[in-house]
């Protein structure tokens, strides 16, 4: 049974959060009114996840991010944001928050949203200690139209990328979720052309277009190189391709759409992020992260 944390000052909002979560999740939900409120529960029993409000007295939201991050790496925090805050999650996601959702849109985004960082935190604990040794590897595939495949390859490059020194587990698990937003990118709004909307809504386009040309055979082709100094993931797609600025702006409309949500996580996750002309392939770049000691092996090795 997952734990849950809900941070948030206005009691409504914590328990229109944590009454959502109840109703998809076996889970255990606990609730604090403000960042140092938080800060001791954890301490006192940590859970698998915080979801934090970012707007809240004494110590906020972002403040709370980078708390965690240094204290308790291995526990991934989901802000919440109000309108006209996208800037600010920017800053929070740079600063190791693993995603994060707008509170108008909670009913439509939060418990796919959680269900994601759950479902990542929990196999990015699964490892293979094999992984922590690897020295360098270079793959490359050519995927059908099937998201179930492309999860199962994010999956499989994050074991990848246990021998590239990050910092923390936190760190391994916002780059597989970057990683899932360009092969959701790909899928969605590459090949099958399904515009921006809910999932649902989505997810009824996708599965006509999967049955019609010319989406139905169209490929996701992705190239990754990883060594002990840097990965490198090259993602195409078949579809026309986009204007990816058009979505970082500061339209709050636009970049809390579908598409403008997955290039914040991509690049707040992401040491460099670059589209061909096109539109149709993305290039990311995640560099090592050395301490003053050296590049030691991780904690968890040897589990």
């Amino acid at each position: 049974m997952a734990k849950i944390l809900v941070v948030d000052d206005a009691l409504t909002d914590r328990a229109l959060a944590g009454g959502l979560l109840k109703k998809s999740f076996d889970c255990d939900i606990f609730e604090a009114p403000d960042g140092e409120a938080a800060l001791a529960q954890i301490e006192q029993e940590p859970p698998d996840l915080v979801l934090t409000d970012l707007d809240m007295p004494g110590l906020n939201g972002l403040e709370l991010v980078s708390a965690v991050k240094e204290d308790h790496p291995l526990i991934p925090v989901i802000l919440m944001t109000a309108k006209g805050s996208e800037e600010i999650a920017s800053q929070a996601l740079q600063q190791g928050a693993a995603s994060y959702v707008p509170k108008r849109r909670l009913a439509e985004d939060l418990i796919s949203t959680v269900q994601h960082v759950l479902n990542a935190a929990r196999e990015n604990r699964v490892h293979t200690q094999l992984m922590h040794y690897l020295n360098n590897g270079e793959c490359q595939f050519v995927l059908h139209n099937d998201f179930v495949l492309c999860k199962s390859l994010v999956k499989f490059l994050l074991q990848m990328l246990r021998c590239l020194p990050l910092g923390d587990e936190t760190e391994r698990l916002r780059v597989g979720i970057a990683l899932e937003a360009a092969l959701s990118n790909a899928y969605y709004h590459g090949n099958l052309e399904v515009g921006d909307g809910n999932r649902k809504q989505q997810d009824e386009v996708a599965r006509r277009r999967l049955m019609e040309e010319p989406y139905a055979t169209r490929k996701i082709e992705v190239h990754a190189k990883i060594s002990r100094e840097q990965a490198e993931f090259v993602i195409r797609d078949d579809g026309p391709g986009f204007d990816p600025s058009a979505y970082l702006t500061g339209d709050t409309a636009i970049s809390d759409q579908t598409s403008g949500r997955g290039l914040r996580l991509m690049h707040s996750a992401m040491d460099q992020v670059t589209f061909n002309p096109p539109g149709n392939e993305v290039t990311m770049l995640k560099r090592c992260v050395r301490d003053e000691e050296g590049d030691e092996e991780p904690d968890d090795a040897e589990e």
